[in-house]
């Protein structure tokens, strides 16, 4: 979408049109969620967290300034949210998932071999690091967006993901 096309939904939204909404949704939904899933881990909470998302959208839509980046203005609000989600429930949130039943197919098992094979090669990095992959790999996010988003210098975030990278691949990740 682009910004002129959000501009005019968030224009809807504010009129109280769903149809401004209903197109975001249709989107961005998969990019807010990757955002959110990255940073919680689980699946089940970031499908809670992504429905959250779009109800503050709605209720939010008069906050947001024409001009601006709204891929990194939807980042912001998509991670803050995780992360508020997290300082809420960190104690209610186990560590390791079960995720095994008895019939699971094949397909079942690949899909979770890979996100556990992720997630194990995520675990190399520092937190910060940790971040702006997900942001640059799973929210497909270039560096300007994560620097506004992160509010860390375009620099810094350049430097932090070649690094990131160079562990991962020392770790025999690519």
């Amino acid at each position: 979408m682009e910004q002129h096309e959000f501009e005019q939904c968030v224009e809807q939204m504010r009129l109280g049109n769903q149809d401004g909404l209903k197109k975001v949704y249709e989107n961005y939904l998969g990019y807010i969620y990757t955002i959110i899933f990255g940073i919680l881990g689980n699946k089940e909470n970031a499908e809670d967290v992504t429905s959250d998302f779009f109800i503050r959208l709605w209720n939010s839509a008069s906050s947001y300034q024409k001009g601006n980046s709204h891929r990194a203005w939807l980042a912001t609000i998509a991670r803050n949210m995780a992360l508020d989600f997290l300082r809420k429930h960190r104690r209610e949130i186990p560590m390791e998932e079960d995720i095994q039943e008895a019939d699971a197919s094949q397909n079942v098992e690949k899909t979770v071999v890979g996100e556990v094979t992720v997630m194990e090669a995520l675990k190399h990095l520092k937190e910060n690091e940790r971040c702006i992959v997900d942001m640059k790999v799973l929210g497909e996010m270039t560096f300007q967006e994560i620097s506004e988003v992160l509010s860390i210098p375009l620099g810094t975030v350049t430097w932090r993901y070649q690094n990131a990278m160079k562990k991962l691949r020392r770790y025999g990740y690519e």
